[in-house]
């Protein structure tokens, strides 16, 4: 009984690490979006990686309340809920495919997928808050960030895996 709440316990703890990265990495760099009042960060690298390290529930978890965080932290309070469904699901949806055989052998394509999912996914609550020209400003920046958010997760599993500290 002691082992399975001492491997809840770090579990929890890995969660909490990895959202907190997440905060720090999408507040670091955040570029400003015109027409739509978003920002580029890099916290996507992140959220893949937590999708990676713990699957679906962990990508869900650390993509939605880490971005959704650093939202609020940010100023950007009323984006909050809407970032904590979109980059939960990035890191669910990254998480799921990663789990197939394609997903095995490709995880790039999982991780592209998570990112179109995202951009697809602010670009229909932008469509509601400022209208659909101004939500289709974003689209590019967004599908951008995903890109550099999935070729930065990989590169970064890669140099992790090497140094055997975690099992990817």
């Amino acid at each position: 009984m002691d082992e399975v709440k001492n491997d809840r316990l770090i579990l929890i703890t890995r969660y909490a690490v990895m959202l907190a990265i997440t905060v720090v990495m999408t507040m670091i760099i955040h570029i400003p979006i015109l027409g739509t009042k978003g920002y580029l960060n890099l916290g996507d690298m992140v959220v893949f990686l937590a999708a990676v390290m713990f699957g679906k529930k962990g990508g869900f978890v650390v993509g939605g309340l880490g971005s959704a965080l650093a939202d609020i932290l940010l100023g950007y309070s009323y984006y909050a809920p809407i970032t904590f469904v979109v980059k939960g699901l990035e890191g669910f949806f990254c998480a799921a495919l990663l789990e197939t055989k394609t997903g095995k052998k490709l995880p790039f394509l999982p991780m592209i997928i998570g990112g179109i999912w995202m951009a697809l996914g602010y670009y229909i609550a932008e469509i509601f808050m400022y209208g659909a020209k101004a939500a289709l400003i974003s689209m590019p920046a967004n599908l951008i960030q995903g890109v550099v958010g999935a070729v930065l997760a990989i590169a970064l599993k890669t140099a992790l895996k090497k140094t055997r500290i975690f099992n990817l």
